[in-house]
């Protein structure tokens, strides 16, 4: 069963591949550069998946771009250039200094440029970490402290960027605001729910539909208001206004698309399969529980995705991935059976070299051999170790996409064994 759930991940990343997504699209861009009787094209980039939609662009246009800078996660890239285009790789889920001068050079690319200039922006998942030019009085171990607390809250995407775009120059639509009048063609792959285009990266392309009250509400729900030092909340308050752009933006892969090619996938297969949500979200206690009874009722393969939220207590080192693999096994302990694949399409999950983990019935009792309590190590957030130790973690390595989390789940029981597939 293992591996044709791994079969079934690898089919749903393939749909979203960065670089095929690209490619899909560059004849529109060759369109849009001629007929606009534009004279240069910059392409750059951000996100884990920078690499590959940047490495599908030179390859096709190469003869049109004048220069271009992408910046990308540690180790999702395999070359530093890409023709015309540097890549450039910084931190994340944290921002660090390479990506302060990543975005320093995207920036130094684009501000001169003028109205007969197209810009080629290619924005992936985790762009709000890589893609970072704190506000003037903000300092990058300020923004790196904020963005700690805000993820080890227990806060979402949505919430997380509304409180990052009021300390950024660039997101929010700031970066378009700062290549104006130059138009930008924005391609984007999608990492969270709805497609919101000014979530995405929070926003750079995007002009925001959130503002300072959002922010401060967001901090206010989360306690975290007494953490700030006084000219940090007057820099929120302050708000970043409305700027000029001209932006056109296309989402070129998200996780609809991953979901059915994984449906589709499972079907070969032989499974009878169906897709139960594309909003997996809220707590990863709740989402376990729910996944399991969601099973525990069904004779299908069972495939879900979005992405949940872990507010970390402990010290130790895992991803909501992992935790919520952990929960669902102790959640159908003893169900002989029942396997969960739990992964970020991106090929990573938390600060970790793991995508997320693979469970069953005796995931639990495997580990209580080996000594180990599963309810210690949730309560450390230390998924990782937990498996590590007693086996289930999923490593296929950096994926170059990122278009949120995938489960997958089948129970092959006795009485029916076509459930388990061909």
């Amino acid at each position: 069963m293992t591996d044709s759930l791994i079969d079934i991940y690898n089919s749903a990343i393939g749909a979203c591949s960065a670089y095929n997504c690209v490619l899909n699209y560059v004849d529109y861009v060759s369109r849009v550069y001629f007929e606009g009787g534009f004279k240069r094209l910059y392409v750059v980039g951000f996100g884990k998946g920078a690499y590959g939609m940047a490495l599908a662009a030179s390859q096709s246009l190469n003869d049109i771009i004048i220069s271009g800078v992408a910046v990308t996660k540690y180790g999702h890239s395999e070359s530093r250039t890409a023709g015309k285009i540097r890549i450039l790789e910084a931190g994340h889920p944290v921002p660090d200094e390479n990506g302060v001068s990543g975005t320093a050079e995207i920036i130094e690319l684009v501000k001169d440029a003028s109205a007969d200039t197209l810009i080629l922006c290619l924005i992936s998942g985790g762009g709000s970490a890589l893609f970072v030019s704190p506000s003037d009085g903000v300092s990058l171990s300020i923004k790196q402290e904020i963005t700690e607390l805000l993820l080890k809250s227990g806060c979402d995407i949505n919430e997380l960027n509304a409180v990052r775009k009021q300390l950024s120059k660039v997101k929010g639509g700031g970066f378009a605001a700062l290549a104006y009048p130059a138009k930008i063609l924005s391609l984007i792959i999608s990492d969270v729910p709805g497609n919101r285009l000014d979530v995405i990266a929070s926003g750079p392309t995007t002009l925001s539909t959130t503002g300072s009250r959002e922010a401060i509400d967001v901090l206010t729900k989360y306690g975290l208001m007494n953490k700030l030092s006084p000219n940090i909340v007057e820099i929120i308050n302050k708000g970043t206004g409305q700027r000029p752009v001209n932006v056109e933006t296309i989402i070129i892969a998200d996780l609809s698309q991953a979901l059915n090619a994984a449906h589709a996938r499972a079907l070969e297969l032989g499974f009878d399969a169906e897709i139960i949500t594309d909003n997996i979200s809220g707590d990863v206690k709740d989402a376990a529980k729910w996944l399991s009874n969601e099973i525990k009722m069904n004779n299908k393969l069972l495939i879900s995705g979005g992405e949940t939220t872990v507010t970390v207590t402990g010290e130790g080192r895992g991803g909501r991935n992992m935790e919520l693999a952990l929960r669902f096994a102790l959640e159908i302990e003893g169900k002989q059976g029942i396997t969960m694949l739990s992964a970020g399409t991106d090929g990573t999950d938390g600060p970790t070299d793991a995508a997320g983990a693979i469970v069953d019935g005796s995931t639990i009792a495997t580990g209580r051999a080996e000594g180990l309590d599963a309810h210690e190590y949730l309560i450390n957030n230390d998924s990782y170790t937990y498996f590590e130790r007693s086996g289930g973690l999923f490593k296929p390595g950096p994926t170059g996409t990122n278009v949120m989390d995938i489960q997958l789940m089948s129970w092959a029981r006795d009485d029916n064994p076509t459930s388990a597939g061909i």
